[in-house]
């Protein structure tokens, strides 16, 4: 199941709430609700978000929590086009893979791509200054 499902899912179980009571509050049929937890519909659309987000006043966490599994569930990935050549050739090899990618391969390349943020944000490269020689030391 993709984010946004498993995690509507549990908040609607974490709150008590049937789907057909949801579908009544948002103002949406309860089969889109069931379509939506069990992953057969893709992200939800803005509105549905928010029309969520008010029914159930989700705290600032929750709202935020709710947004980044939307996002993480959409299934397309639109790239620009002026990316270099072996962004398009790598994207091809992950969309040949990606069924077949294991639990570890797919933490590997998680970690790989959390690498990148850290190691720019912990070994920034720091700024060295060039020391000025003093009169006495300047061979003419």
């Amino acid at each position: 199941m993709n984010p946004f499902a498993c995690l509507l899912h549990s908040i609607r179980m974490r709150r008590g709430i049937r789907q057909t009571e949801l579908a009544e509050l948002i103002g949406y049929e309860q089969t889109y609700i069931s379509a939506l937890e069990v992953g057969k519909k893709g992200p939800p659309t803005p509105e549905f978000v928010e029309k969520l987000i008010r029914a159930l006043d989700f705290s600032a966490e929750e709202r935020e929590q709710l947004w980044n599994a939307a996002e993480a569930s959409k299934r397309k990935l639109v790239i620009d086009s002026d990316m270099p050549q072996d962004i398009f050739w790598m994207l091809k090899e992950l969309r040949d893979r990606v069924s077949d990618l294991t639990p570890a391969e797919i933490q590997m390349i998680r970690q790989i791509l959390k690498f990148k943020e850290s190691f720019s944000e912990e070994y920034a490269e720091p700024v060295y200054r060039l020391k000025r020689r003093k009169k006495e030391g300047v061979q003419m």
